[in-house]
Protein backbone atom coordinates (compact mmCIF):
# COMPACT_ATOMS: atom_id res chain seq x y z
CA UNK A 1 0.00 0.00 0.00
CA UNK A 2 1.17 3.85 -0.50
CA UNK A 3 -0.60 6.43 0.01
CA UNK A 4 -0.16 10.45 -0.14
CA UNK A 5 -0.79 12.88 3.07
CA UNK A 6 -1.33 16.72 1.78
CA UNK A 7 -0.22 19.34 3.73
CA UNK A 8 1.62 17.99 6.72
CA UNK A 9 3.68 21.03 7.33
CA UNK A 10 1.75 24.75 7.23
CA UNK A 11 2.92 27.30 4.87
CA UNK A 12 4.70 29.25 7.91
CA UNK A 13 6.85 26.13 8.93
CA UNK A 14 7.99 25.67 5.38
CA UNK A 15 9.12 28.79 4.93
CA UNK A 16 10.78 28.54 7.93
CA UNK A 17 12.59 24.95 7.49
CA UNK A 18 13.69 26.21 3.71
CA UNK A 19 15.16 29.59 5.47
CA UNK A 20 17.10 27.07 7.76
CA UNK A 21 18.01 24.63 5.12
CA UNK A 22 19.16 26.75 2.74
CA UNK A 23 21.09 29.47 4.64
CA UNK A 24 24.59 28.97 3.56
CA UNK A 25 26.14 27.84 7.22
CA UNK A 26 23.80 25.16 7.26
CA UNK A 27 25.97 22.13 7.55
CA UNK A 28 25.34 19.82 4.21
CA UNK A 29 27.59 16.98 3.31
CA UNK A 30 27.87 14.21 0.08
CA UNK A 31 25.42 11.86 -0.03
CA UNK A 32 27.25 9.16 -0.59
CA UNK A 33 28.71 9.27 3.58
CA UNK A 34 25.17 7.73 4.69
CA UNK A 35 24.97 5.42 1.64
CA UNK A 36 24.74 1.62 1.80
CA UNK A 37 28.06 -0.32 0.06
CA UNK A 38 25.25 -1.19 -2.72
CA UNK A 39 24.09 2.82 -3.20
CA UNK A 40 27.44 4.12 -3.15
CA UNK A 41 27.45 4.26 -6.76
CA UNK A 42 23.97 5.65 -7.47
CA UNK A 43 23.70 8.60 -4.47
CA UNK A 44 24.91 11.95 -6.10
CA UNK A 45 22.94 14.64 -3.73
CA UNK A 46 23.64 16.01 -0.49
CA UNK A 47 22.26 15.66 3.03
CA UNK A 48 21.84 17.60 6.08
CA UNK A 49 24.53 16.68 8.41
CA UNK A 50 22.42 14.43 11.09
CA UNK A 51 24.31 14.79 13.79
CA UNK A 52 24.42 18.66 13.52
CA UNK A 53 22.16 20.44 16.07
CA UNK A 54 19.95 22.06 12.93
CA UNK A 55 19.19 18.55 11.95
CA UNK A 56 17.92 17.75 15.50
CA UNK A 57 15.77 20.56 15.90
CA UNK A 58 14.23 20.44 12.36
CA UNK A 59 13.77 16.90 12.28
CA UNK A 60 11.96 16.91 15.75
CA UNK A 61 9.14 18.81 13.87
CA UNK A 62 8.65 17.08 11.17
CA UNK A 63 8.96 13.72 12.96
CA UNK A 64 6.22 14.94 15.45
CA UNK A 65 3.98 16.55 12.56
CA UNK A 66 4.17 12.80 10.28
CA UNK A 67 3.15 11.04 13.38
CA UNK A 68 0.31 13.07 14.35
CA UNK A 69 -1.58 12.56 10.57
CA UNK A 70 -3.95 10.11 11.20
CA UNK A 71 -4.20 8.51 8.02
CA UNK A 72 -0.10 7.41 8.72
CA UNK A 73 -1.61 5.95 11.92
CA UNK A 74 -4.10 4.32 10.70
CA UNK A 75 -2.68 3.01 7.45
CA UNK A 76 1.06 2.45 8.63
CA UNK A 77 0.39 1.30 12.48
CA UNK A 78 3.59 3.00 13.47
CA UNK A 79 5.63 1.62 16.24
CA UNK A 80 8.26 4.57 14.90
CA UNK A 81 9.24 7.01 12.48
CA UNK A 82 13.18 6.79 12.80
CA UNK A 83 16.20 7.48 10.77
CA UNK A 84 14.90 10.80 9.02
CA UNK A 85 17.11 12.73 6.58
CA UNK A 86 17.14 16.02 4.68
CA UNK A 87 18.34 15.64 1.27
CA UNK A 88 19.45 18.63 -1.31
CA UNK A 89 19.48 18.08 -4.89
CA UNK A 90 20.36 20.46 -7.16
CA UNK A 91 21.36 20.81 -11.03
CA UNK A 92 22.70 16.89 -12.17
CA UNK A 93 22.32 15.72 -9.00
CA UNK A 94 19.96 12.62 -8.02
CA UNK A 95 19.48 9.52 -6.61
CA UNK A 96 19.63 6.40 -8.70
CA UNK A 97 17.96 3.05 -8.81
CA UNK A 98 18.26 1.52 -5.54
CA UNK A 99 16.62 -0.48 -2.37
CA UNK A 100 16.59 1.14 1.05
CA UNK A 101 18.08 -1.36 3.98
CA UNK A 102 15.51 -3.58 6.15
CA UNK A 103 17.38 -2.30 8.92
CA UNK A 104 19.09 0.92 9.94
CA UNK A 105 20.24 2.07 13.28
CA UNK A 106 16.90 3.30 14.59
CA UNK A 107 14.60 0.75 13.47
CA UNK A 108 13.03 -1.47 10.87
CA UNK A 109 12.02 -0.15 7.42
CA UNK A 110 8.89 -1.59 6.80
CA UNK A 111 7.16 1.83 5.21
CA UNK A 112 9.33 4.65 3.44
CA UNK A 113 8.36 8.17 3.20
CA UNK A 114 9.29 11.53 1.62
CA UNK A 115 7.99 14.94 2.71
CA UNK A 116 8.33 17.48 -0.12
CA UNK A 117 9.43 20.78 1.09
CA UNK A 118 9.92 22.49 -2.45
CA UNK A 119 7.28 23.03 -4.76
CA UNK A 120 6.96 21.19 -8.37
CA UNK A 121 7.98 24.81 -10.19
CA UNK A 122 11.02 25.34 -8.24
CA UNK A 123 12.86 22.81 -10.00
CA UNK A 124 12.92 21.04 -12.87
CA UNK A 125 13.57 16.73 -12.89
CA UNK A 126 13.69 15.11 -9.11
CA UNK A 127 10.27 13.08 -9.64
CA UNK A 128 10.53 10.21 -6.93
CA UNK A 129 9.90 7.13 -9.25
CA UNK A 130 8.23 3.83 -7.61
CA UNK A 131 8.56 0.42 -9.65
CA UNK A 132 5.62 -1.53 -9.63
CA UNK A 133 5.10 -4.85 -11.07
CA UNK A 134 2.67 -2.90 -13.14
CA UNK A 135 4.88 -0.08 -13.99
CA UNK A 136 6.53 2.94 -12.90
CA UNK A 137 4.71 5.75 -10.62
CA UNK A 138 6.44 9.28 -10.52
CA UNK A 139 5.60 11.74 -7.64
CA UNK A 140 6.74 15.54 -7.60
CA UNK A 141 4.37 17.00 -5.34
CA UNK A 142 3.48 20.67 -3.32
CA UNK A 143 5.63 21.31 -0.75
CA UNK A 144 4.31 20.06 2.53
CA UNK A 145 2.84 17.22 1.23
CA UNK A 146 3.95 13.39 1.37
CA UNK A 147 3.90 10.08 -0.29
CA UNK A 148 4.73 6.98 1.73
CA UNK A 149 5.31 3.90 0.49
CA UNK A 150 6.67 0.13 0.64
CA UNK A 151 10.35 0.26 1.35
CA UNK A 152 10.40 -3.41 -0.42
CA UNK A 153 10.19 -1.48 -4.08
CA UNK A 154 12.99 -0.19 -5.85
CA UNK A 155 12.87 3.42 -6.66
CA UNK A 156 15.17 6.01 -7.77
CA UNK A 157 15.29 10.19 -7.93
CA UNK A 158 15.29 11.89 -10.89
CA UNK A 159 18.20 14.03 -11.62
CA UNK A 160 17.76 17.57 -11.34
CA UNK A 161 17.59 20.22 -14.34
CA UNK A 162 17.61 23.36 -12.72
CA UNK A 163 16.13 24.73 -9.40
CA UNK A 164 17.25 22.96 -5.92
CA UNK A 165 14.99 20.31 -4.76
CA UNK A 166 14.42 20.00 -1.14
CA UNK A 167 13.14 16.69 1.01
CA UNK A 168 12.59 15.38 4.26
CA UNK A 169 13.17 11.60 3.61
CA UNK A 170 12.76 8.58 6.39
CA UNK A 171 11.35 5.53 7.24
CA UNK A 172 8.30 3.89 9.08
CA UNK A 173 8.70 0.76 11.62
CA UNK A 174 4.72 -0.39 11.85
CA UNK A 175 3.42 -2.58 14.76
CA UNK A 176 2.50 -4.74 11.94
CA UNK A 177 5.28 -6.38 9.63
CA UNK A 178 3.04 -7.85 7.10
CA UNK A 179 1.87 -5.45 4.08
CA UNK A 180 -1.35 -7.23 3.19
CA UNK A 181 -2.11 -7.86 7.15
CA UNK A 182 -1.83 -4.18 7.41
CA UNK A 183 -4.11 -3.53 4.65
CA UNK A 184 -6.71 -5.49 5.72
CA UNK A 185 -6.65 -3.79 9.29
CA UNK A 186 -6.90 -0.45 7.57
CA UNK A 187 -9.49 -1.48 5.70
CA UNK A 188 -11.43 -2.63 9.03
CA UNK A 189 -10.48 0.33 10.65
CA UNK A 190 -11.80 2.60 7.33
CA UNK A 191 -15.23 0.54 7.18
CA UNK A 192 -15.84 0.57 10.96
CA UNK A 193 -15.30 4.51 11.52
CA UNK A 194 -17.54 5.17 8.41
CA UNK A 195 -19.94 2.65 10.22
CA UNK A 196 -19.97 5.12 13.50
CA UNK A 197 -20.32 7.93 11.88
CA UNK A 198 -23.59 6.73 10.26
CA UNK A 199 -24.98 4.70 12.83
CA UNK A 200 -22.95 5.47 15.80
CA UNK A 201 -22.39 2.61 18.34
CA UNK A 202 -24.22 -0.42 17.10
CA UNK A 203 -23.85 -4.23 17.18
CA UNK A 204 -22.00 -4.31 13.80
CA UNK A 205 -19.51 -1.67 15.09
CA UNK A 206 -18.97 -3.60 18.10
CA UNK A 207 -18.23 -6.86 16.17
CA UNK A 208 -15.58 -4.91 13.65
CA UNK A 209 -14.15 -3.32 16.57
CA UNK A 210 -13.62 -6.72 17.97
CA UNK A 211 -12.20 -8.29 15.26
CA UNK A 212 -9.73 -5.52 14.32
CA UNK A 213 -8.53 -5.31 18.30
CA UNK A 214 -8.14 -9.32 18.18
CA UNK A 215 -6.50 -9.41 14.67
CA UNK A 216 -3.60 -6.35 15.87
CA UNK A 217 -3.18 -8.75 19.07
CA UNK A 218 -2.48 -11.89 16.82
CA UNK A 219 0.03 -10.06 14.40
CA UNK A 220 1.44 -7.50 16.51
CA UNK A 221 4.48 -7.85 18.15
Amino acid sequence: MRFQLERILSPEQLQTLRSKLLDAASPWQAGIETAGWHARAVKHNRQLARDSDLHRQLAAGVLQALAADPLVQAAALPLRLHSLRFSRSGSGEGYGRHLDDAYMAEGRSDLSFTLFLSEPADYSGGELVLEFPSGEERHKLAAGAAVVYPSTLLHRVEPVGQGERLVAVGWIESRIRGAEQRELLFELDTARRSLFAREGKSEEFDLISRSYSNLLRLWGP
